[in-house]
């Protein structure tokens, strides 16, 4: 007969990050099992933290969504357009240039074919600017 032993399970110490001194261990705990591989203990750990870590980074440094106008030149910045590339989209040169210089208000039609062409979400293309 074979002695029974049972085994000890490790219990990870993941608590919700409350504050400044919560928020500084569990950044210093993440960087000591940062390269841990998935299906580990310590893969597991480091997936649960970083879920906590980002909540409350999220809650205590919220990020605003961007400005419509900024979101539109980034936009055109990165995809390589120029002004007179908008104006396929949303009208002629005098529109599109009312619009960039925040003269005119983008209209629901306008939003809707920037959001086609842009790939720019609509939640941002209505905030008010």
């Amino acid at each position: 007969m074979q002695p029974k032993f049972k085994k000890k399970e490790q219990v990870m110490d993941i608590k919700p990050i409350k504050n400044a001194k919560d928020y500084k261990q569990a950044m210093l705990r993440l960087e000591q099992i940062f390269d841990a591989r998935p299906g580990t203990k310590e893969g597991d750990e480091l997936e649960i933290l970083t879920l906590l870590i980002e909540k409350y980074e999220n809650e205590k440094y919220p990020i605003d969504a961007p400005d419509p106008i900024e979101a539109i030149k980034f936009r055109m910045e990165q995809m390589g357009y120029k002004q007179r590339d908008l104006e396929n989209i949303i009208g002629h040169k005098g529109r599109v240039s009312e619009v960039l210089n925040r003269k005119r208000k983008l209209t629901l039609e306008m939003i809707r074919k920037i959001q086609d062409a842009l790939h720019i979400p609509a939640e941002v293309l209505v905030k008010e600017y």
